[in-house]
């Protein structure tokens, strides 16, 4: 099939917005009023001039069939990625047959788009070839052990504040505040443990989330102590324990699985930021394989992640998973096809089974914050002053968590529902369900929630 014959939705390109004001920016310019010398190609690529508020035209180029997602430029000076006219140019091509026409690329789009195939065959060539000057074996292990004596350092004095907190009692972590973890976690920053380090800043923060919070305290306080002591036996753990141990106190590994070539639906996408980095996690589903995989992409503080994947669509590419028990996360490799609509949907499971799937993911990683789950056939009901999704056919429920509660995704999930059965992804932890992506009963299309 020709790229002019895949149409997206409206729902699928907004979703790629990093913000609700950029969705609503470009939901303002998915017309024909604003643009004009738009057209596209059949290898996924569309182009046009927006008027703005200047003398000229702001230049504007999408291709959607590039291995790492859309990409994007425009003229414009937004930070922001994709911008406003981006969005509305897909909005544009995603509306109206007609609306954005077979053409040939104008001179400014055709020499970005140029750029980027040279660029694209440049590192193929590169991959393909092996890089040309190997890093010094023995100088990488070296470094390697350094860094783990530095971290067993940080284990050990974490582990010392830990004992420190019980023996003095709960109570004193109220008195002191944000202070104590804050320097705690900058002297694992210190030993290179950037995962303990972001354990123990959230510490900080637990006596001053509510009523039970030295209960909390604990849990976590129990988990962090778990994971120090695991670091420092960590030789005795079996191989793929100790990959999962490696990996939670922050040292980063490579996507060394074995390629999984499949046509993977985007199940979900969404950011969670802080001061110094955007975090996009994307959900991916093997339709042949039935494997759920997770790509992590990163941003700057206050610029959304490069790589963006309309939810609800599939392409046909390999991933790489990364080791570690139980690991999810993945790295995409080369894509074979562009994204493009599907009617597959995830394979779904009861709620208790949910549950039970959970459970047995904390045998392989005990700090596993969630897992994500496809519910088949729930309702969204109220419970008291919260929400959860029961089984249509059972009397058991999954609770959503009070984040999911407090987000619009509720309301646009009791709306699609209307009380009638529906398919939800989501992400399932000790908290409660979150719901990400819901179908509704039929052939209906996806409806993200994040």
């Amino acid at each position: 099939m020709t790229q002019q014959g895949v149409r997206w939705t409206a729902d699928q390109v907004l979703a790629l917005a990093p913000d609700a004001a950029s969705r609503k920016a470009g939901s303002k310019l998915g017309a024909a009023g604003p643009w004009s010398e738009a057209g596209s190609s059949d290898e996924g690529t569309m182009w046009g001039l927006c008027k703005g508020s200047g003398s000229k035209p702001y230049q504007t180029v999408i291709d959607i069939a590039d291995a790492a997602g859309p990409a994007y430029k425009c003229s414009c000076p937004s930070r922001k990625f994709p911008c406003k006219h981006a969005l509305g140019l897909l909005l544009l091509w995603a509306g109206e047959d007609g609306a954005v026409p077979p053409g040939q690329a104008p001179g400014w789009a055709e020499e970005w788009l140029a750029g980027r195939r040279k660029r694209s065959e440049e590192k193929r060539a590169a991959g393909a070839s092996g890089s040309p000057s190997a890093a010094d074996p023995e100088a990488a292990r070296r470094r390697a052990e350094r860094r783990a004596e530095r971290i067993t350092a940080g284990a050990a004095e974490l582990e010392q504040r830990l004992t420190d907190l019980l023996r003095t009692g709960l109570a004193s972590a109220e008195q002191s505040g944000y202070a104590l973890w804050e320097e705690t976690a900058a002297r694992m920053v210190d030993a290179q443990a950037p995962g303990l380090a972001a354990r123990a800043r959230e510490l900080g923060a637990i006596p001053a989330s509510g009523p039970g919070w030295p209960v909390r305290l604990l849990e976590e306080c129990a988990l962090l102590h778990l994971l120090d002591q695991a670091w420092l036996r960590r030789e005795r753990l079996p191989d793929e324990l100790a990959a999962t141990v490696r990996s939670r106190v922050g040292l980063s590994g490579s996507a060394d699985g074995p390629p999984l070539r499949d046509h993977w639906l985007v199940l979900a996408q969404y950011d969670t930021a802080d001061a110094k980095l955007t975090t996009r996690r994307i959900w991916l589903y093997g339709t042949e394989s039935g494997r759920t995989s997770l790509l992590l992409s990163y941003g700057a503080a206050g610029r959304a992640p490069e790589l963006a994947l309309p939810v609800g669509l599939a392409l046909g590419a390999e991933v790489s998973a990364f080791p570690g028990a139980g690991q999810l996360r993945a790295a995409l490799g080369e894509q074979f096809a562009p994204p493009s609509p599907t009617t597959v949907r995830p394979q779904g499971v009861t709620t208790a089974r949910a549950a039970a799937h959970y459970g047995e993911a904390l045998r392989h990683d005990p700090w596993l914050d969630a897992v994500p789950v496809t519910l088949d056939q729930v309702v969204p009901t109220p419970d008291g002053d919260s929400w959860q999704l029961a089984d249509a056919d059972t009397d058991s429920a999954l609770p959503l968590t009070p984040a999911a509660c407090s987000r619009p995704g509720l309301w646009r999930l009791v709306a699609l529902s209307g009380g009638a059965p529906v398919k939800v992804f989501g992400e399932l932890g000790h908290r409660g369900f979150t719901p990400l992506t819901a179908w509704p009963e039929g052939t209906g299309e996806p409806v993200s929630l994040c």
